[in-house]
């Protein structure tokens, strides 16, 4: 006999488990505070979504202020007595100004401070400078920076959702950051 297999339970239940695509994943209310590492919608009310490409046609014209809201991971408690602690180097897109933390659904005063200084120290205090925010791909934290950054009244604000595993990919250069001082007061 010629003709297909009948499908299997077990071949429908491993299509069901796949990731869902940016199509798939509805574009939320309000800020995503959990499970950071998950698909992101294809857009974001207000911010442009850019790709690979366009984010480096943007960094190669220099004309917008690149964001890297990658969280930097803390320090592990309970180190034993004696044990060297080195944070793993960030690399990112060149020129970016990182601000680790900012991309959280709920951030203290604190990190609003520290978010709004950064973006001002990155476009010279102008709100209608050009910002690019990113982070990693299938990560909430450059989405929520993203929404955020536009409530604050930031006009022109891209999102780059493939973020730093997009560009390495393409094989676009990186450099490693300083994370940004935290800030002075509000």
């Amino acid at each position: 006999m010629t003709g297909r297999a009948p499908i299997s339970a077990t071949c429908v239940a491993l299509f069901m488990a796949l990731p869902l695509s940016a199509q798939d994943v509805p574009e939320p209310d309000d800020y995503r505070d959990d499970h950071y590492r998950a698909p992101v919608p294809a857009t974001l009310t207000g911010v442009t979504v850019v790709d690979d490409e366009t984010a480096h046609a943007l960094w190669q014209a220099g004309e917008v202020a690149f964001i890297d809201v990658v969280p930097q991971p803390p320090k592990p408690r309970n180190l034993p007595k004696g044990t060297i602690w080195r944070e793993k180097p960030r690399h990112a897109i060149p020129g970016s100004l990182w601000l680790p933390n900012v991309g959280y659904g709920r951030i203290a005063k604190q990190t609003h401070s520290y978010f709004k200084q950064g973006l001002e120290k990155a476009t010279g205090g102008d709100k209608a400078h050009p910002i690019l925010i990113y982070c990693l791909m299938d990560c909430w934290m450059s989405w929520n920076a993203a929404k955020r950054a536009h409530e604050y009244g930031y006009e022109t604000v891209y999102w780059y959702p493939d973020g730093t595993d997009g560009w390495t990919f393409m094989e676009y250069p990186t450099e490693v950051l300083e994370r940004e001082a935290e800030p002075t007061g509000d």
